[in-house]
């Protein structure tokens, strides 16, 4: 089974994931700076909060070099996928640079709450290994103001008054916007497609 560094960005959903990586198997290792990356079959950025903070702190300990450069798979949940685009207009952040694209906040409407929290319908847009076994009608648990938009690195969307990119995937480098540690068996078998994936 894949070794898995979990960055500790200050992510308050750090230790939910770790818990269902765990329930998958996976040897999970937290890592609080870039030389604990070292070995990792796999990588993982989780997030919750705001990006500027975020990227501070990545930087602050040492981490964003050594993400541009990975060698090997590099998952980002919630925040952490938002990390992975060029920029954020929360807080008019850059971001890793990863994926092409600007991150920007949802528009509240008629009926259409933001925060977007809660269960919703993924869109699958795209064949990949990372969406394999992934139900028709599928639904994932999302908590966030901001997201990504959809383009050509959007493997699946979803909708809340607008589409957004729910899943990416370019190269070694993929992101899901929603939690997939707290949305049950969908969550878990894109996890375990996440561990099992050789791109």
């Amino acid at each position: 089974m894949a070794t898995v560094a979990l960055i500790d960005a200050g992510g308050a959903n750090l230790g939910s994931v770790r818990s269902a990586l765990d329930r998958l198997d996976a040897k999970v290792r937290l890592a609080r700076d870039a030389d604990a990356l070292a070995g990792a079959d796999r990588v993982i950025l989780p997030g919750v909060g705001a990006a500027a903070p975020a990227m501070a702190l990545l930087r602050e300990r040492g981490f964003i070099d050594t993400l541009r450069s990975l060698p090997v798979p590099l998952l980002g949940i919630c925040l952490g996928m938002q990390l992975l685009f060029e920029a954020s207009d929360e807080g008019g952040v850059a971001g890793l640079g990863l994926l092409p694209g600007r991150v920007s906040g949802l528009v509240p409407s008629a009926g259409i709450r933001v925060p977007h929290m809660g269960w919703n319908t993924l869109e699958p847009r795209g064949a990949s290994p990372l969406l394999e076994g992934l139900a028709a009608g599928a639904q994932a648990y999302f908590v966030h103001s901001y997201a990504a938009p959809v383009t050509a690195d959007c493997i699946a969307s979803c909708t809340h008054g607008e589409t957004f990119a729910a899943v990416v995937q370019r190269g070694r480098v993929a992101g899901m916007q929603f939690h997939p540690e707290r949305s049950a068996t969908t969550g878990a078998r894109l996890l375990a497609n996440f561990l099992e994936w050789a791109p």
